[in-house]
């Protein structure tokens, strides 16, 4: 997990990277990385998608990998 720090519209932020995946596609990828980063980040605000690559198996997509910079804003 990679932290930096940001400020934007007088908020602080600090920013996560992370990899979400899925069988589905691209969107389910990011729906389920961001849906697991919200069970222990709060106040997630923003998000920026990377990378997107996959992986196969025998020719075919077997999954979508997608990498993910989340921002969430700090609390005083």
């Amino acid at each position: 997990m990679t932290l930096m720090r940001s400020t934007m519209a007088g908020h602080t932020y600090s920013v996560s990277e992370i990899v979400g995946t899925s069988t589905e596609g691209v969107d389910d990828a990011i729906k389920n990385g961001i849906a697991t980063a919200s069970e222990t980040l709060r106040n997630l605000d923003w998000f920026e998608v990377k990378e997107i690559r996959g992986h196969l198996e025998e020719g075919t997509i077997a999954d979508w990998q997608v990498t993910i910079k989340l921002g969430f804003r700090l609390e005083r």
